[in-house]
């Protein structure tokens, strides 16, 4: 009798666990996914990339429309026609001004090219015109061209924008180069975060689901147990509490895979997606990183370093323009070229005569009320701050790298020890269940090991995440991959 006692309660634990198997076959998955597959849907086909794509093609083609501007330009303009049926003041050969009625048509071309300066942000042009008058009143038509002229518009003393463009352009279209490139780096961060937020959530269900059975059989024992009058029926109503508590945490954790499920889907443009099953990323970098190594990589090839070259060069501009627009501003326009009027268009082109204009303009601030001065010093003091925060801003840069190299060393060394924990809590269960089952210790030491187990499970997903983050994140901050050794360089394959 006192060896079956001792059996029973082993046996209905193993017939428990042949008739817990489940008998259906399990659910279709639409999706399994590693680590690297999420980051790589992230990076070629989520929204963020599109939008990331669409933001360097713009500044790609601001960059075009700034190298246009040192590019010859033709343009072909004209009226056709200008109509005016109306009464007009006409000078008469005595100088008299007279109101007549006027009705006429005039109508021109003009074919023009022209090429900026970017030294002295002056122009030089070349231009043919032709044009047309119908008095509709006498019955005539007149013609009159300039088949070829030359001429120079040249500012002095003025702010030249070619020449800041030609120092900050280049530099901006560098600086969205390397965005680019940080930008698919935040996606792949992104995308590590919402991956681990949903194999959180599926580990979660994975340990809820083992305690639920496990619970569910504990209390069958207990029950057998009560019934011999080998435990008090306060250990019988404590499992049976925990068993509902593991109803309810798989309900929720189903309730949670299903947000997370949704949520990655969302973020890596999947649809139709009805179920995602994670795997676990096994394969941990080895590499190490050199603590100047990558300082030297982040302020070679990060976007933010070009960021502070160009506001610099922008500020300098702005005090430059400031000083440029509020003193003598004076320009000169001079043109040469050939002229002629007749009355068919073949004559416009017989013995045209010479023709030539020169302009010299000027404009000088003489009472302002200090507005010159006060715009030149609120450039001047912009400068000065932007000078500031770009010296602060370095500096919190160059700090940000440093602590992701540590925070990269950290977090690979939690990670060798919580996995380390993870098997010692697996293996400690395992035995005190056992134990348990036997009867060779309590509910309340069962209770212990089965907690400091699922503990040790969920400290090694957090530090499984944490070091992933820390991983693409320093990635993100060098632009340089150390685990191949070469830099980060993503081309728009859009």
């Amino acid at each position: 009798m006192n060896k079956l006692s001792l059996l029973s309660p082993l046996l209905c634990f193993l017939s428990h666990v042949l008739i817990a198997q489940p008998q259906n076959d399990p659910p279709e998955i639409d999706r399994y996914l590693t680590l690297e597959e999420v980051v790589r849907l992230a990076r070629n086909e989520s929204p963020a990339s599109f939008r990331n794509d669409n933001f360097y093609l713009n500044q790609y083609w601001q960059y075009r429309t700034y190298q246009s501007n040192y590019l010859p330009q033709l343009t072909l303009s004209g009226t056709l026609p200008d109509l005016s049926n109306q009464f007009e003041p006409v000078q008469q050969p005595d100088g008299d001004l007279e109101i007549r009625k006027v009705a006429r048509s005039n109508s021109s071309l003009q074919l023009s090219l022209s090429q900026n300066i970017g030294l002295t942000g002056g122009q030089v042009f070349l231009q043919s015109t032709i044009g047309r008058v119908d008095n509709f009143q006498r019955n005539t038509v007149g013609y009159n061209a300039n088949p070829a002229s030359i001429g120079l518009l040249q500012p002095l003393f003025q702010f030249n924008p070619l020449r800041w463009d030609r120092r900050i352009e280049p530099l901006r279209f560098q600086e969205a180069q390397r965005q680019y490139s940080s930008q698919m780096e935040d996606i792949a961060v992104e995308a590590t975060s919402r991956y681990f937020d949903l194999l959180v959530a599926q580990i979660a269900l994975d340990i809820a689901r083992k305690n639920k059975a496990n619970s569910d059989t504990l209390f069958q024992i207990a029950q057998g147990r009560f019934n011999l009058g080998k435990i008090a029926e306060n250990d019988l109503l404590q499992l049976e509490l925990s068993l509902m508590r593991s109803n309810q945490e798989v309900t929720q954790s189903e309730l949670d895979v299903r947000v997370g499920q949704q949520a990655l889907a969302n973020y890596l443009g999947l649809t139709g997606i009805e179920s995602i099953v994670l795997a676990e990323p096994i394969e941990i970098p080895l590499f190490d990183v050199n603590e100047a190594t990558a300082l030297a990589e982040a302020q070679t090839n990060h976007p933010d370093v070009i960021g502070f070259q160009r506001r610099i060069l922008e500020a300098e501009r702005d005090v430059a323009q400031a000083r440029g627009n509020n003193g003598l501003n004076a320009d000169v326009y001079a043109s040469y070229g050939l002229t002629q009027q007749a009355s068919t268009v073949p004559d416009l082109y017989v013995d045209p005569q010479n023709q030539q204009r020169l302009r010299v303009g000027f404009q000088i601030p003489i009472l302002n009320w200090g507005r010159t001065r006060s715009e030149i010093q609120r450039a001047a003091a912009n400068q000065k701050v932007v000078d500031t925060d770009i010296t602060q801003e370095q500096q919190n840069f160059e700090q940000a790298v440093v602590l992701a190299v540590a925070r990269f060393r950290i977090t690979r060394q939690q990670l060798e020890v919580a996995i380390k924990a993870d098997e010692i809590g697996q293996k400690r269960f395992e035995i005190t269940k056992n134990r348990y089952v036997i009867g060779k210790i309590g509910i309340t030491d069962l209770n212990i090991a089965q907690q400091e187990k699922d503990q040790a499970r969920r400290a090694y997903v957090t530090a499984l995440r944490d070091f992933w983050l820390s991983y693409y994140n320093l990635r993100r901050l060098t632009l340089y991959d150390f685990a191949e050794n070469q830099k980060i360089i993503y081309e728009v394959n859009r």
